[in-house]
């Protein structure tokens, strides 16, 4: 019998997926770039050679941001951003413009998500998860093909998606519509916008814990004390191969990738039992009782 062994580990920390200096005199602008995955993403961009600019609504996300970039010694910009708000996007481009120069890649990584039961979900809520995830995405990139268009310069979006996108998400329903429609938005902008040299790819990433997670999915995660044994990689992923995957996919050596979303899961999000469990409601492993109206 052959032995369970899982997935290798990726090369160590601080190594890189492309030749150093790859970025080098190129601006990446990271939404939601201060913590998780987005730090992780814009890290990995650093370590190449970029210029970054980080937006962020919040000021201590913001902080935490510049000063890991610039630990690396990387130029960093960071700028308060509610990517609700179209003029709020293009004052942050313009700010980047003015530091560096109009940036040549677009990581659309801000989101909003929470658990909730589908029938506990305020109006607001909806909304909310809704207008940052999907409506903002589209308006940085919108704001980003804009400004290349009009240079006549090429560039590279990749937008963060989520693996419900294709199966939904019980208790995730808000998000998961929305990361749907990234996901199409993705496919119909990287066919409107190849022809003038913008590609624009998503990236899925499977469970990659941080330190910056909210406490709601930190606690649904805590309910799990084994979580490696339950991915098929037989462990969960390291942020910096999330970042790796970002950096390839913006690349020159991805010029032809265009339209595609790729999952860096470990395959999880194709798993499958031969015999299904039985079924626990989205309540029950949320520890919550009975719906009230």
């Amino acid at each position: 019998m052959a032995e369970i062994i899982g997935l290798p580990e990726p090369a160590p920390e601080g190594a890189t997926a492309l030749a150093p200096g790859a970025y080098d005199g190129q601006t990446v602008f990271v939404t939601g770039g201060g913590t998780g995955l987005g730090k992780a993403i814009a890290i990995e961009f650093a370590r190449l050679g970029a210029n970054l600019v980080i937006a962020s609504r919040k000021p201590e996300h913001l902080d935490a941001g510049r000063a890991a970039i610039e630990s690396l010694g990387a130029e960093v910009l960071v700028v308060g951003c509610d990517i609700r708000q179209p003029d709020q996007i293009t004052e942050a481009f313009d700010a980047a413009a003015e530091r560096f120069s109009l940036p040549n890649a677009l990581i659309n990584n801000a989101a909003a998500n929470f658990p909730v039961p589908a029938e506990d979900m305020s109006p607001n809520a909806w909304r909310t998860v809704v207008d940052i995830t999907l409506n903002g995405t589209f308006f940085c990139a919108r704001e980003f093909a804009r400004r290349h268009l009009s240079a006549g310069t090429t560039g590279s979006i990749v937008n963060i998606g989520a693996s419900y996108a294709w199966t939904g998400g019980p208790g995730f329903a808000h998000s998961a519509a929305a990361k749907a429609g990234v996901k199409s938005m993705t496919e119909s902008l990287a066919v409107e916008w190849g022809p003038y040299g913008i590609q624009v790819n998503g990236l899925v990433p499977g469970l990659f814990p941080h330190e910056d997670m909210t406490a709601d999915i930190r606690s649904s995660l805590d309910r799990t004390h084994a979580k490696d044994p339950c991915q098929p990689a037989m462990r969960v992923g390291r942020l910096r191969e999330l970042g790796w995957a970002a950096t390839f996919l913006a690349s020159p050596f991805a010029r032809f990738i265009s339209g595609h979303t790729l999952v860096v899961d470990g395959a999880n999000w194709q798993r499958r039992s031969m015999t299904n469990p039985a079924v626990v409601t989205v309540r029950d492993q949320m520890g919550k009782g009975p719906f009230q109206p």
